[in-house]
């Protein structure tokens, strides 16, 4: 555990149960929302070389073209 986490943990110690609680819901679905965006991730590593592959090939075939933000 990180000096920072262990020292935020015990911040948390501090409080009132019901707050400890709802810290540690939020925490816990935290950690699941980074666990799945990263199995999301590895699972989709070859789509996201293929499409930047694809976007390659479109920009050597000049088939780009270039737009400002305002034009999106």
């Amino acid at each position: 555990m990180t000096a920072l986490l262990s020292q935020a943990f015990n911040k948390a110690a501090e409080l009132p149960e019901t707050v400890q609680e709802q810290i540690a819901q939020q925490l816990l679905e935290d950690i699941e929302a980074e666990l799945k965006w990263d199995q999301t991730f590895a699972r989709t590593q070859d789509q996201l070389a293929k499409l930047a592959d694809k976007a390659l090939q479109e920009i050597k075939a000049k088939r780009i073209k270039k737009v400002d933000f305002d034009e999106l």
